[in-house]
């Protein structure tokens, strides 16, 4: 296992937004060639509504497309019970659920209360573990840097959603900077607090580059013992409910970074380009 941990989700969150639509086979090509590149974790799809995101209609197909690769983690984003049922049929290796820290954000993408998408969620995991007990099922939490309606989310918030995930069986925990508005110092600050409150639970983080922030933060978080970061390939995606929203931090410019600390990630990305030509003074 790699000492840090990239999960691509550029066909799922990169994805999601883009208004022209994106074939399935285009979906499966760019997956495998992540695969070839050494990517072992893929965010593949999101098993919600297709009437609300249209480029996740094909989530089965995508799916039952790839082909499986030993030690390649294949992840599904489950919204709700109907998602669940989808997404079990198609043999995934986790299922992320998802809540955002801000009451406001919560309703703006799931049309619930921070409360009810608890309930629910619950009520996912305890249906998912009634099918496939061995299934991991992880949970991201949005908008835990910021939220575009309500600005600062306090951190208690924050820990009030992590001791809930955990009650509910869920050890493994995704903070996203919905819209690239935290800053390494909150980063550093926030997840490192959480570790010490849940040492049994993995943190993830899903960063955004809105401010240009997602390289430091990334580093903060690793600074303060993350060792599993999610990012997409070209730095695409955005929430299509969160207003402001930019590209995650790029997967390229991601690995980078890490190899020059002497972290192994398992990626070989392409080189950067040689310097050119030098002109004359």
């Amino acid at each position: 296992m790699p000492s840090v941990v990239i999960t691509d989700v550029v066909t799922r969150d990169g994805f999601q937004n883009e208004a022209a639509p994106v074939s399935t086979e285009d979906k499966v090509r760019v997956l495998e060639g992540l695969m070839d590149a050494g990517v072992r974790w893929l965010e593949v799809t999101s098993f919600v509504h297709p009437r609300l995101v249209p480029q996740m209609a094909d989530a089965e197909a995508v799916m039952r497309s790839l082909k499986r690769r030993p030690g390649v983690t294949l992840s599904v984003l489950v919204p709700n019970l109907k998602g669940a049922e989808r997404a079990l049929a198609t043999d995934p290796d986790e299922v992320r659920l998802i809540v955002s820290a801000s009451e406001s954000h919560n309703r703006a993408n799931l049309n619930r209360t921070v409360d009810e998408t608890l309930r629910d969620m619950a009520e996912v995991a305890a249906f998912v573990r009634s099918r496939r007990p061995d299934l991991p099922v992880a949970a991201a939490i949005s908008t835990t840097f910021g939220c575009p309606f309500e600005g600062k989310v306090p951190v208690q918030q924050v820990v009030r959603i992590v001791q809930a995930l955990v009650d509910m069986g869920v050890d493994r925990v995704g903070l996203a900077d919905t819209t690239g508005v935290g800053n390494p110092a909150q980063v550093q600050e926030v997840t490192a607090e959480l570790r010490q409150r849940f040492p049994q639970v993995h943190f993830w983080l899903h960063l955004h580059n809105t401010r240009g922030l997602a390289l430091a933060n990334a580093y903060a978080g690793y600074l303060a013992g993350i060792r599993q970061f999610d990012a997409s390939l070209g730095g695409i995606g955005g929430c299509p409910f969160a207003p402001g929203a930019t590209g995650n931090v790029s997967t390229d410019n991601l690995v980078h970074p890490f190899h020059d600390l002497g972290a192994d990630t398992g990626i070989a990305l392409a080189p950067p380009p040689a310097p050119g030509p030098q002109l004359p003074g």
